[in-house]
């Protein structure tokens, strides 16, 4: 996979280089690119940004400059990408999104600050046939300073679902929102069996595989019904 990040702060995406992901990068199973935004400024301060139309606080950032750098990108991309804006008004970012975008084999993320990015461009590219698709996702209902901590989170959530990325790819499979009955993974424990007078429950040192799953079904349940039970209500909800 081929992943584009342009941002007005490069420096921000560092931590792409780390742990899983930069391990990927050497061994060529993932390849980022991370851009500076002003590269693309053409007036002698390297703006990027302008009042808003119809008045309002902040500043809104130039479609003339986001053009230029997607436009650059898109030419020498291989297939056609999809854009990615992050923004709070944006769909839901989840693991099924995750999962869609991790069979992609191009990722762009433009990175926005201030008011956000001029709307029309996200329009504009959704009409560009050299693009495959536009998405702007949300990764929760609050508001960042910039968009380039939601790509970090978005990115290691995509990538962690490519094969190859992870040491045991079944890790994957038994992940929270990643199970079929849609419930998130229960309490997890290791070496010692008693920490500070708390005990690892006795049938997990039990070998009996059958009380084992039965009691990790339990726990995802139970767990569900106390942190996420919207997650019970949509499951009943579903006509399927």
């Amino acid at each position: 996979m081929k992943i584009d990040v342009v941002s007005l702060f490069p420096s921000y995406l560092n931590p792409l280089n780390l742990s899983l992901l930069g391990k990927a990068q050497e061994q060529g199973i993932v390849q980022i690119a991370i851009h500076d935004l002003r590269d693309w400024a053409t007036d002698p301060h390297r703006n990027v940004d302008d009042t808003p139309y119809g008045g309002g606080p902040g500043m809104v950032m130039s479609p003339v400059v986001w053009g230029e750098a997607l436009d650059s990108i898109r030419e020498q991309a291989v297939v056609d990408p999809v854009l990615i804006i992050p923004t709070p008004s944006g769909q839901p970012f989840d693991q099924l999104l995750a999962a869609t975008l991790a069979r992609e084999e191009h990722l762009v993320f433009a990175c926005g600050r201030y008011e956000g990015i001029d709307s029309r461009v996200g329009v504009h590219y959704s009409r560009d046939e050299r693009w495959d698709s536009v998405k702007e996702v949300s990764i929760g209902d609050y508001v960042l300073a910039g968009g380039e901590v939601a790509a970090l989170v978005m990115i290691e959530a995509i990538t962690r679902l490519i094969p190859g990325i992870l040491g045991n790819p079944e890790s994957v499979i038994d992940d929270s929102f990643s199970r079929l009955d849609c419930l998130v993974e229960g309490p997890v424990f290791t070496k010692p069996p008693i920490w500070r007078e708390l005990e690892v429950p006795q049938v997990l040192r039990s070998g009996n595989h059958g009380l084992v799953n039965q009691w990790r079904k339990d726990q995802a349940q139970a767990r569900t019904e106390s942190f996420r039970p919207d997650l019970l209500s949509d499951r009943a909800e579903d006509p399927l």
